[in-house]
């Protein structure tokens, strides 16, 4: 059942080589009250400290403070992150950066938090029109110029795996959909990882979180392989999102080992320490592993199904507007695409569902898209996620606008492990609309 390394097999005019980038990592219970120390030896005299409301007043965002202060590093609090951030509120965060006169970040929160202050850096080092540094077809896709200012990442939710990536997505309000920026430049110069901060999360964010993690794992372990993508004309041009690879496939594995066996364990119990500690080791492995090989279609239609969002207000987050979080726009469509995918590389959907601990008794090549999209629906159902895209206020006459939304993510699309285009897009949205 495991792939072999022909999954890797040289291709006519493809890649031969895979590039490997880390970022500086500290993990561990308590590791935030290394921020201060940490901020002084990156050299960063005043840093600009980026939360949002809902945790400016934990005790996460006080003791990064407390340490900030204690090593004599000056800072300016940001606290107005948007939950889903957008194309203005990143340009409201660019401006109180610029006008703060910060020279490095550190960013405590989700995925949110830390995108929200990777575009700041972006921007406030190589000040352009918003769109230039977009990916393509959707923005310029310039490449950035250079090295970005210092940026601590302290995740508080264990599912998104920013802090060991060069991505960072938002909402553009025009197209009613998500895009992004990605250059190996973003990726922050340090993340301290503390598995404490995940004690405090509500039910839904850490069932949210997890499918995030889950999804990441399992779209990096089944793209494209990195052998298939046109060969790069220089080392420099090789795309992060580079395909599946042998590194990646190492984080990949044990994320979905991880997240099938303490996933549900984490949602269901919340004195479930253990659990919620392994589930952000896994948001560790898996960022890496996708930092390095990118995810591709339930993120490419998670896109459109965030962006379109009608009135769907999920328990545990702002109820101040409609919302999809992340990691459920992403995961109400990965039953359907895996059973879609499955044919292209069927040895790998089934090692993704033996993995998160699926039922393999005489399960062949040919039930690979049926067994791991299923198991998927079994940790859905037990973890308390919508039933598919319907489950958050979709119906058919919807999926014309989705498909819409997410054929502009061509970075994701042209990672996955077959060609996906408006006709295949329009069977896995018809199959996401319910699964039970």
């Amino acid at each position: 059942m495991t792939c072999c390394h022909n999954y890797f097999a040289t291709t006519e005019g493809g890649e031969e080589a895979f590039s490997v980038d880390v970022s500086a990592i500290t993990y561990g219970a308590g590791c935030l009250a290394e921020a201060g120390e940490q901020a002084r030896a990156l050299g960063i005299g005043r840093i600009a400290l980026f939360t949002d409301k809902r945790l400016a007043t934990t005790e996460h965002v006080e003791k990064v403070k407390k340490s900030l202060s204690a090593a004599g590093v000056d800072y300016a609090l940001y606290d107005e992150v948007k939950v889903e951030p957008t194309d203005v509120s990143f340009q409201a965060a660019t401006r109180f950066a610029a006008e703060a006169k910060v020279d490095g970040f550190i960013s405590v929160g989700g995925g949110s938090v830390m995108d929200t202050a990777k575009a700041a850096s972006l921007y406030t080092t190589y000040p352009a029109d918003f769109l230039a540094y977009v990916n393509a077809p959707v923005g310029e896709g310039r490449p950035v110029p250079g090295p970005l200012k210092p940026h601590i990442a302290c995740p508080t939710t264990a599912g998104t795996g920013s802090e060991c990536t060069g991505v960072t997505v938002f909402d553009l309000l025009s197209m009613k959909a998500k895009t992004g920026i990605a250059s190996r430049m973003l990726r922050p110069a340090l993340a301290l990882i503390d598995p404490l901060t995940t004690h405090t999360l509500p039910k839904n964010v850490i069932a949210c979180s997890a499918f995030d993690v889950l999804s990441h794992a399992l779209e990096s372990y089944t793209a494209m392989p990195f052998t298939r993508r046109a060969r790069s004309k220089t080392p420099g041009e090789r795309p992060m999102s580079q395909g599946a690879n042998p590194w990646s496939d190492l984080g990949c594995r044990e994320a979905l080992r991880l997240a099938g066996e303490f996933m549900v364990r984490a949602v269901n119990d919340p004195a479930d320490h253990e659990a919620r500690e392994q589930l952000m080791w896994a948001s560790t492995l898996a960022g890496i592993a996708f930092g390095n090989s990118g995810v591709h279609v339930p993120h490419g239609m998670a896109y459109a199904v965030a962006g379109l969002v009608k009135d769907y207000q999920p328990e545990g987050y702002p109820g101040d507007e409609p919302i999809i979080p992340h990691g459920m726009s992403v995961i109400v469509n990965a039953p359907s695409v895996f059973r879609n995918t499955a044919c292209a590389c069927p040895e790998r959907h089934l090692d993704g569902a033996k993995y998160l601990g699926a039922d393999m008794r005489g399960a062949g090549n040919d039930d690979a898209g049926e067994v791991l999209g299923g198991r998927i629906v079994e940790l859905m159902k037990a973890s308390g996620i919508p039933n598919g895209v319907g489950g958050v206020g979709y119906g058919a006459g919807d999926i014309g606008a989705l498909i819409e939304g997410t054929l502009p993510q061509q970075r994701l699309l042209k990672n996955a492990p077959m060609e996906v285009g408006a006709e295949q897009l329009k069977t896995m949205f018809e199959g996401a609309l319910s699964y039970w």
